[in-house]
């Protein structure tokens, strides 16, 4: 089942962006180290949960938070034809199930039901290919590459911007 999340979501919706942060490392701009350091995470994420045009949606199992998967409208005026997709993860025991997709398939909705939405884009690190080929297969294209985007423990990994045109 996918829903989106409601701030009484955030403590399982933390959990899992822990777990992601410590199994992707690579696929994220901010480190597990720091994650644990920021002060009172479970209120943040509550409060990001309820903010206007933030749109995040969870994958569930049998009432445990499996994937998610954040639309982002970009806010200033200029921008605001766009949003983002931010924070796609699936738990490695659940990929190759057809989440990541269903999940990404719904944010794509959600960016089609908001008519001012009129581009979705996005970044992953090209080391991904199996999540570069979902967004391929749901429209996206890459429009550019970040060479060593990230360093992890002095690894550097570039990352691809992909854009989705909303019809």
């Amino acid at each position: 089942m996918i829903r989106l999340l409601q701030s009484t979501d955030a403590k399982d919706y933390w959990d899992l962006r822990l777990n992601a942060l410590r199994e992707n490392p690579e696929a994220f701009a901010i480190s597990y180290e720091e994650a644990l350091n920021r002060e009172n995470p479970i209120e943040g994420v509550a409060k990001n949960l309820n903010n206007e045009g933030n749109f995040t949606y969870g994958a569930f199992v049998d009432d445990v938070l499996i994937g998610v998967i954040t639309m982002l409208k970009e806010s200033p005026s200029k921008l605001s034809h766009k949003a983002l997709i931010l924070g796609m993860y699936v738990r490695s025991d659940s990929r190759g199930n057809g989440v990541g997709r269903s999940l990404l398939q719904e944010a794509i909705n959600k960016a089609k039901d908001l008519k001012e939405i009129e581009r979705l884009n996005l970044t992953v690190v090209t080391s991904n290919q199996k999540a570069m080929k979902l967004y391929s297969n749901l429209g996206f294209r890459t429009y550019g590459t970040e060479e060593e985007a990230l360093k992890v423990k002095g690894q550097y990994f570039d990352e691809a911007h992909m854009t989705l045109k909303i019809s």
